[in-house]
Parts: structure tokens; sequence; C-alpha cells
């Protein structure tokens, strides 16, 4: 079972809070709010939204690179480097 199955509600429950925090974005533009508040309402939706891919990218880790038990040890440097690759494109 995917640790995303397991953990669903909580991470959807996760996402809606950033769809609405993306909605208060698209609203304080709408409303031609100031800039600042603006610049505020992004930055806390790109904080929820790395707060996400960090929950993820660690059970994925958990699960996928650190347990024996999960995956077979000729798969685990795929693993690692599938990761490596998803980092990379994540931090550009």
């Amino acid at each position: 079972m995917s640790h995303t199955i397991r953990k669903k509600d909580k991470l959807l429950a996760r996402v809606r809070r950033i769809v609405g925090q993306m909605e208060a974005v698209v609203r304080a533009l709408e409303a031609q709010a100031d800039c600042g508040e603006v610049l505020q309402r992004i930055v806390a939706a790109r904080g929820a939204m790395n707060g996400l891919m960090s929950e993820v990218l660690e059970d994925h880790v958990r699960q996928h690179v650190l347990d024996p038990r999960s995956i077979k040890a000729a798969d685990r440097e795929r693993f690692a480097d599938d990761l490596t690759s998803l980092v990379r494109t994540y931090l550009k």
C-alpha cells in the first residue's frame, strides 16, 4: 500500500487548504490589493506547498529508499536515482 494512500485524508486536507490559499491570492489580485498583501498570500501558499512536498518526500524516502522490506536491493538504486532527479527538478 502506498504511503500516499495511507495518509490520503490528511494529504487531501492539506491540498484543500493550499487551494484555499491560492483562491485568496486570486481574490487579492482581483481586488487590486496592496502588493505587500498579495506577496504575503503567495508566501503562505508557497510555504504550504513546501510543507506538503516535504511530507510526501519524507514518507517516500522512508518507504521506498530506507525500508529494506518494501523494495528489493536491486531496485534501491533506481529509487535513489528517481528521488535525486525529483529533488533536482523541485529545486529549479
